[in-house]
């Protein structure tokens, strides 16, 4: 089968778990014997004078990464008038795929999507190749903000994921709570909607069991820095947790828009030295704080799946999470791991003192969580899944799509 994947992060320009997700796949369905082309994107903020599109093979898959257009746009500040811009250049480039230089007349049987930044190339190509558009929604924009779309750009980002969802032959979703929130947001008139999980490949993340250690304990935050996230309440649970015991560190990994909030949070709590802040890591740097951890803490009030989750397990780190969205499928409360309800910070404080008071009990779930990840969380099994998706979905006739409503808070129950 000839796939084309469009993704608006690929490495090595990768901005969270999307980028991993979508490396994985597409090197994954190649391996299988698929002809698989990503179209993806060169770095935000340069420009094709220095960073022309190119194209090359990697793992088996064909990866053209497209020059950002002429026009001087800031994702974070033009987010709309951007990804339009982005979007238009994977479009020529995808066209492209059909002349000689770059696919040598490739054609794809299958076009599929990774979130609404992607909408517009997505949708057009599947048009222009006249063969089915599968999507996969990682994440909403009303489930990132907590049920509200109170601002213009949400309500923006929500109407092309409405849109996205709608003109898709075929959707997937990484975990069954997605596929509720996805159905309530965007139906009743949707595509047939298939669960697959994010998968794991266990032979890049070494396991190590945790043995006792003189010292404090570390706790350890991996993860972008935005509110959903809920970083601000392991900041908050911290001076609780270091009062039973003595000298805990929280380390945040990550960046994101709420940095200085968070560090504000810090000093609010009167923790601020016990914080560390080390931005993004490096698939050594980040297994090196995996194994050096005491427990890792996924706090999320917003977690369409936490595939942060499966590489703490993977690499034998105690798992401490909410269970918010995919992270309450990926942690078995009790048997891989400990859970809380999001944004019960006295239940993560209950959660950590538990790991930490009995450590044996801890690396037998860190154990359980490990064998795990090679019957549920297999790369190869996500590939598969997927491929029977793109095998069994049909081109739907189109119909006119009337302008949808846009509620300022789509999922009232999300506090």
């Amino acid at each position: 089968m000839k796939i084309l994947l469009v993704s608006w992060e690929y490495p090595p320009v990768v901005v969270g778990g999307l980028g991993r997700h979508v490396h994985h796949l597409a090197t994954e369905l190649a391996a299988a014997g698929n002809e698989v082309v990503v179209l993806s994107r060169r770095p935000t903020g340069t420009d094709a004078s220095t960073h022309p599109t190119i194209s090359h093979i990697a793992d088996g898959v064909l990866v053209v990464a497209v020059a950002e257009d002429a026009p001087h746009f800031d994702f974070g500040e033009d987010m709309i008038a951007w990804t339009l811009a982005m979007g238009h250049a994977m479009v020529r480039a995808g066209i492209g795929l059909t002349r000689g230089g770059i696919g040598e007349g490739w054609y794809p049987d299958v076009v599929h999507a990774h979130d609404w930044l992607v909408a517009h190339p997505a949708i057009a190509l599947a048009e222009y190749f006249d063969v089915p558009l599968v999507s996969t929604l990682h994440a909403t924009e009303a489930g990132r903000h907590s049920g509200w779309l109170s601002g213009r750009i949400n309500r923006q980002v929500h109407s092309v994921e409405w849109w996205l969802a709608n003109e898709s032959d075929r959707l997937i979703t990484c975990s069954a709570s997605m596929h509720d929130e996805v159905t309530e947001l965007y139906g009743p008139d949707l595509p047939e909607i298939s669960v697959i999980r994010n998968g794991i490949d266990i032979t890049t993340w070494s396991y190590r069991d945790r043995e006792p250690r003189p010292g404090p304990a570390r706790l350890l935050y991996v993860g972008r820095l935005e509110y959903e996230k809920g970083v601000q309440d392991a900041i908050a649970a911290l001076p609780r947790i270091r009062r039973s015991h003595p000298g805990t560190t929280l380390v945040v990994a990550g960046e994101g828009t709420q940095f200085e909030w968070l560090r504000e949070q810090a000093r609010v709590h009167r923790v601020a030295r016990s914080v560390s802040f080390l931005g993004n890591l490096d698939h050594t740097e980040l297994l090196g704080w995996l194994h050096g951890a005491d427990a890792i803490v996924l706090p999320s009030r917003y977690e369409p799946f936490g595939i942060i989750a499966l590489e703490a397990a993977a690499a034998g780190t105690p798992l401490i999470a909410s269970t918010a969205g995919g992270l309450g499928e990926a942690v078995v409360d009790g048997v891989t791991g400990l859970s809380f309800r999001p944004g019960d910070v006295a239940g993560l404080v209950s959660a950590v003192r538990e790991t930490l008071d009995d450590p044996e009990a801890a690396r037998v779930r860190a154990r359980a969580a490990r064998a795990r990840l090679t019957d549920d969380f297999d790369w190869r099994r996500v590939a598969e899944e997927t491929a029977q998706v793109y095998s069994s979905a049909k081109r739907r006739v189109r119909h006119p799509l009337a302008r949808p409503t846009v509620p300022q808070r789509p999922l009232p129950d999300r506090g």
